[in-house]
């Protein structure tokens, strides 16, 4: 019975949450469905820690998103994203997907604390990169190439600045402290040290954000518009379809978050092993 009650009290959790954003324009349809679905998986098979995790990403990041909208420069680097705005469906399992799938490695195997490391890491490494791209996108310093050092267009793949940098730590750092704080909330996982839980957090969640930023300079495909000669990530660009001039098209925008993710849940789950 307690099983179903959660699984209750987690549908409508989420559906509240998901109506919610989906009123004020952070997720599209298919997007607030992803959520309800993934919310009510967290909730039904980890609680508090876990849900409040993904809570705490999904709510500071669509605050800094309404930020920037109501204080950027009329033109920005948006118009060449792969996607901006609205979080649809794939986004919404590209961010936390990886993590639902910790949440039920933990549910299974409880007495490891490596669970919640990786998660932690994986819910860290998402929030700096929107963090660090949203509220980078506000730098007046055009970024540098995480390549070359050579200063390149705003909005180009695997272009950082100071700002950018130093949002992804604080986005890495806020999770870990959202973490750590949880720790006391009913059916936390045991075994882990809220301290090496912020470290993990900060230090992976920020390396995965700068391994997005590598992958999108490397391996994301990318795109000429046959028209305005924009370089952008979008398949299509000005009604046509766009001349792809680097990377993998499997390698979507979506597929490079989940990558670093991964990347930055492995560094957190050796950090954890480490501490532990």
């Amino acid at each position: 019975m307690e099983l179903w009650l959660r699984a209750a009290a987690g549908l409508l959790g989420s559906g509240l949450i998901a109506g919610a954003a989906y009123r004020v324009r952070s997720l599209s349809r298919s997007g607030a469905w992803a959520a309800v679905i993934m919310g009510t998986g967290f909730v039904l098979l980890g609680g508090s820690f876990w849900f409040g995790s993904l809570l705490a990403f999904f709510i500071s990041s669509s605050m800094w998103s309404k930020w920037k909208r109501r204080h950027a420069r009329k033109e920005t680097a948006e118009a060449n994203y792969a996607k901006s705005g609205r979080r649809d469906a794939v986004q919404v399992w590209a961010n936390g997907g990886l993590g639902l799938l910790l949440c039920a490695g933990h549910a299974l195997q409880p007495d490891s604390a490596a669970w919640a490391y990786a998660f932690i890491g994986v819910m860290a490494s998402v929030n700096a990169d929107t963090w660090a791209t949203e509220i980078g996108a506000l730098s007046r310093r055009l970024p540098r190439s995480l390549l070359t050092g050579r200063r390149v267009a705003a909005g180009t793949s695997g272009g950082i600045t100071p700002l950018g940098s130093a949002a992804a730590l604080a986005g890495a750092a806020f999770i870990g402290a959202a973490a750590a704080l949880l720790l006391g909330a009913p059916l936390a996982p045991a075994g882990v040290s809220p301290g090496a839980l912020l470290a993990a957090a900060a230090i992976a969640g920020t390396a995965g954000a700068f391994a997005d930023s590598l992958l999108g300079a490397t391996v994301q495909a990318m795109y000429r518009c046959r028209s305005c000669g924009s370089e952008t990530e979008r398949a299509e660009h000005c009604g046509a379809a766009a001349e792809r001039i680097r990377g993998f098209a499997v390698m979507t925008n979506d597929a490079v978050n989940f990558a670093s993710s991964a990347i930055a849940g492995l560094l957190a789950w050796a950090i954890g092993c480490a501490f532990s």
